[in-house]
């Protein structure tokens, strides 16, 4: 039998010219069925820790006074058997030729976001994706990205990809989780990390992950399923 997921994307250092050069892309998912109760779940930590209704937990809001929050909700997705990761990871942005390719950045950053998403994606289930709102051309970002995702599945008809919205991560407690997922991974990453309570929350995703978060996984680890990019050399 088929089934549907919900997929949560969001992305760290995306730009081209915000002189970082790690980037990645990640995607949270689960059940379409479990999507409530681990909404609540999540709602139910932040408040167990003082948070009011309309705190948004997130990488950059990571702070010694909030570090068992962070721990907490990290350890909820390792605990929780219906949530899955994934991300691509970019090292080094700087080695990018665009020009040499044949291709501008946004070119480039819809086959990254494809690659990431595309071990996610069964012809046999259903898909809705939701990805964080980052500026005022994100509407027409989430239009051609639902295009190229259909076409590769010969989904014309938008049976799998049922659809591909933006969302608002200040209200969706599945796409601040995952906020915190990819800036581990990121932050891993760009190897220079001075918050203290980062590098145990990087620590705490390693250990539970029992990977580095620096490294390609296995292509089939649905847990914590990593992809370490690289440019391929002009012939």
């Amino acid at each position: 039998m088929s089934a549907t997921y919900n997929i949560y994307c969001d992305e760290s250092c995306h730009l081209e010219k915000d002189r970082q050069t790690a980037m990645v892309l990640g995607a949270l998912w689960c059940p379409l069925a479990k999507v409530k109760v681990i909404a609540r779940t999540i709602h139910d930590l932040k408040t167990k820790h003082g948070m009011g209704q309309a705190f948004e937990a997130k990488w950059t809001k990571v702070s010694p006074a909030k570090i068992q929050m962070y721990a907490d909700l990290i350890d909820y997705f390792f605990d929780e058997s219906d949530l899955h990761f994934r991300a691509l990871i970019i090292p080094d942005k700087t080695l990018l030729r665009h020009d040499e390719f044949e291709q501008d950045h946004d070119t480039w950053y819809y086959k990254m976001y494809f690659d990431m998403l595309k071990v996610i994606l069964d012809p046999r289930d259903h898909y809705r994706i939701y990805v964080d709102i980052k500026d005022t051309r994100s509407g027409k970002k989430v239009e051609k990205l639902q295009e190229v995702l259909c076409n590769n599945l010969y989904d014309f008809s938008r049976e799998i990809i049922e659809r591909v919205q933006i969302v608002c991560s200040r209200q969706i407690e599945l796409l601040q989780l995952a906020d915190i997922l990819i800036g581990a991974v990121s932050s891993a990453n760009r190897g220079s990390c001075a918050s203290e309570a980062k590098k145990l929350l990087i620590s705490k995703m390693a250990h539970r992950s029992g990977y580095c978060l620096t490294k390609t996984t296995l292509l089939r680890e649905d847990k914590v399923n990593l992809f370490r990019w690289h440019a391929r050399e002009v012939t």
